[in-house]
């Protein structure tokens, strides 16, 4: 019987357009992505250039503090392009898909492996990068032995997929067999967190070399930094590892098959789309095939991921590494005239100024207009409302601002991400950048230490 935790602070965002729980087939996509902006803090080295031929496996590109990381071609074909942003600095490799040319790393159980053979092979094969670091939230150091690995199987989020629907029309039977291979890495637990009170996928009692636990809860309840902090917290000097649902899978297909495959299910939601459904695709997809004419017509906004973190990309751009779902909200690209001083029956609020706030259950189409411009930085004491970890979040963003490395230390810079304060973000009245503020706490924390 798992442990049941009980978050008392936290918020749910009751967006219309959630998806109906219909798997479509894969649609054919030709050309894919992957972009730097998904891994922080990483300096890039190509391996390839345009019009190199690739095969699904074939290195891109590798970390430059650790050459051993590699980024693989999802698919085979021909680099069609490499985007560069301002002071030509990186931003993604294209890739025409073309044949269905993969590397075959070869099949193996992980239980007969050794640490460095697991570990070797995760590299080579390019599936490194899923697992990811606390602290920093970037990817993990191959060096490190983490205390423990930790991995959420549930998503709190905006429309967030729901996982355990995911899991039941997932492919094979290649969870434990992903188990079994993080095992191989730490003399720590795998901890895997759970909604309190969800169906449960038969895939999930039968699994060994784990512990579970159970969690209930507003948003950020799903967030796999919120469960690390109230199941054992990271403190300084110590890392732990993280790993999405989807990618522990994926590891699993390496040691069946041998072939880095991270097909994965996402869902496509928000009032943007006609018809909100769950897609089978492959990472780095451009997102034109599942929206074709499903978009509803109007200024639109496209997002990689979810409302509150996600990263805006064109009806064109590709699925970002890390994530399983896209957004499609309209554009609030207007002004309100006294928009302050009407009820509010139709608009969402974390505030008690509307009427809807007596309308505990409606769902709401809201759109991108942040309601107001960027003013000075406002201390309300509500960000401890929304925030389910002892954390002072003003005492730590002041911190970051002024670049006090020991006060930030003491304040929990460690254990925290931007997705975190996601929705201290939200209910800001000054409008700050406050998940743009903790990345560069972040960094700054990184070049510390290095």
């Amino acid at each position: 019987m798992s442990k049941l935790i009980r978050l008392r602070k936290g918020l749910n965002i009751r967006l219309a357009g959630a998806a109906e729980k219909i798997l479509l087939p894969e649609v054919a996509v030709t050309r894919f992505g992957v972009r730097f902006a998904d891994f922080p803090g990483l300096v890039a080295r190509l391996e390839v250039q345009e019009g190199s031929s690739v095969r699904a496996g074939s290195v891109l590109f590798h970390d430059k503090a650790f050459p051993e990381i590699k980024f693989v071609s999802p698919v085979s074909g021909v680099v069609k392009e490499i985007v560069r942003g301002e002071k030509r600095l990186l931003t993604e490799v294209v890739i025409d898909q073309a044949g269905s040319d993969r590397i075959d790393f070869g099949a193996a159980d992980p239980l007969r492996l050794t640490r460095e053979e697991v570990r070797t092979k995760l590299l080579s094969s390019g599936l490194w990068p899923v697992i990811r670091q606390r602290p920093y939230h970037i990817v993990a150091r191959p060096d490190a032995v983490p205390r423990a690995i930790f991995i959420s199987a549930f998503d709190t989020a905006p429309l967030a997929p729901d996982l355990d629907f995911v899991m039941a029309n997932t492919h094979g039977n290649h969870l434990q067999t992903g188990i079994n291979a993080l095992s191989r890495l730490t003399d720590g637990k795998i901890h895997i967190s759970r909604e309190a009170g969800a169906v449960r996928v038969p895939e999930f009692d039968n699994l060994k070399n784990v512990e579970f636990h159970s969690f209930q809860g507003s948003h950020p309840a799903g967030n796999v930094g919120v469960q690390i902090h109230h199941i054992a917290p990271v403190v300084k000097g110590e890392v732990v590892w993280t790993i999405d649902l989807q990618d522990v899978v994926a590891l699993g297909r390496l040691f069946a098959t041998g072939f880095h495959d991270r097909e994965r299910i996402i869902v496509l939601a928000g009032t943007g789309v006609l018809h909100p459904k769950y897609h089978r695709i492959r990472t780095g997809a451009t997102v034109s095939g599942i929206l074709g004419a499903n978009m509803r017509d109007g200024s639109l906004r496209v997002i990689s991921g979810n409302a509150l973190t996600g990263r805006r990309i064109t009806p064109e751009g590709s699925l970002g590494f890390y994530d399983n779902m896209v957004t499609v909200l309209p554009e609030g690209d207007y002004s309100e005239f006294f928009g302050w001083a009407t009820p509010g029956l139709m608009k969402f609020s974390y505030w008690r100024t509307f009427v809807s706030k007596m309308l505990p259950r409606k769902e709401y189409d809201l759109d991108t207009n942040i309601h107001g411009g960027h003013r000075a930085f406002v201390v309300t004491g509500h960000y401890e409302n929304v925030l389910p970890m002892d954390i002072y979040p003003v005492h730590l963003l002041k911190a970051i601002m002024a670049g006090d490395v020991e006060l930030m230390e003491n304040l929990g810079i460690y254990e925290v991400a931007e997705e975190d304060f996601a929705l201290c973000e939200y209910i800001d009245p000054s409008k700050t950048e406050i998940q743009e503020i903790i990345r560069s706490g972040i960094n700054l924390m990184i070049k510390e230490m290095n």
